[in-house]
This record gives structure tokens, C-alpha cells and sequence, in this order.
């Protein structure tokens, strides 16, 4: 009987404990500034494959971490000089139904293939100046705007 209460107990604690993890993880990795972003990383089923995260940006690169996720290594990293981006849109379909109105959908080319990356219009803002920035010296072909679709 002891050990059924034991047992019982156990439960809300590894789950408080579980949750502790994830908020001390992101406040570790967002500490120096991070942005809200869901990337799609499954393009199967149209409008669905969505994973919420966050992204820093580090000199050249964009490093997404899932948002429900123990590990400290992103999911993915972006290279600012090997990404261009195709098209901007507002969600479609089924996307309407997970992202508010505020959210913008940026269809990107990289080396590994197609990347589509869902923020908000002012993190957007930010996303781009970023893309733009260069090195001194360097130049930026990323994103020029006035490009169809762009």
C-alpha cells in the first residue's frame, strides 16, 4: 500500500521536475537574446509539420532549438552567407488554424534544401537586418529586395 502512494506521488514530482528542466534549458539558451520561430520540418502533409522553437543568432548563423526538446544542440543551423530567401507569405490553409494573424511565413533556400521558417512581423523586421548584415568588406546576396516574391 505504501509503495502504491509512493508511486503516486512520484508521478507529479518527475513531471514538475521535467517541466524544470525545459524552463531552466531555455532560460540558459535564450540568455543573451532569442527569437520565437516555428520551422516546418516535415513538408509532407500541406499546412502541417510545424515545430515551435526559438532561434539565436550567432555572427553568421541562425541556430533553432525545438521548444519541447532536452537537448542543448539545435535543431538546425543556418548559415547567413548560404541563405537566400524565395517568398514571403501569410499562413495558408491549416496554418490559419495554428498561427495567429501576426505571423509570416519566409520560404528559404540553403544548402540542405527548402526551409520554411513561421515569425511574427516585428521579429521579421530583425530576421531581415540580420540577413542583410554583413562582415566590413564583405557583401550580402541573401536577400535583395524587390525580387519577385520577395
Amino acid at each position: 500500500m505504501m509503495e502504491t502512494v509512493l508511486a503516486i506521488a512520484a508521478v507529479p514530482v518527475l513531471a514538475g521536475l521535467a517541466l524544470a528542466l525545459l524552463f531552466v534549458r531555455r532560460a540558459y539558451l535564450t540568455r543573451d537574446g532569442a527569437v520565437a520561430m516555428a520551422v516546418r520540418i516535415y513538408q509532407r502533409v500541406p499546412g502541417r509539420g510545424w515545430a515551435p522553437g526559438f532561434g539565436r543568432f550567432d555572427q553568421g548563423r541562425l541556430s533553432w532549438y525545438r521548444m519541447f526538446s532536452y537537448s542543448m544542440r539545435p535543431r538546425r543551423v543556418l548559415d547567413r552567407a548560404d541563405m537566400m530567401i524565395e517568398a514571403r507569405r501569410d499562413p495558408i490553409g491549416a496554418e490559419r488554424q495554428v498561427f495567429p494573424p501576426s505571423i509570416e511565413i519566409l520560404c528559404c533556400q540553403s544548402p540542405d534544401g527548402q526551409v520554411e521558417i513561421a515569425m511574427t512581423k516585428s521579429a521579421l523586421t530583425g530576421f531581415l537586418s540580420w540577413l542583410e548584415a554583413a562582415p566590413p568588406g564583405a557583401a550580402s546576396s541573401s536577400y535583395r529586395p524587390g525580387e519577385p516574391g520577395v
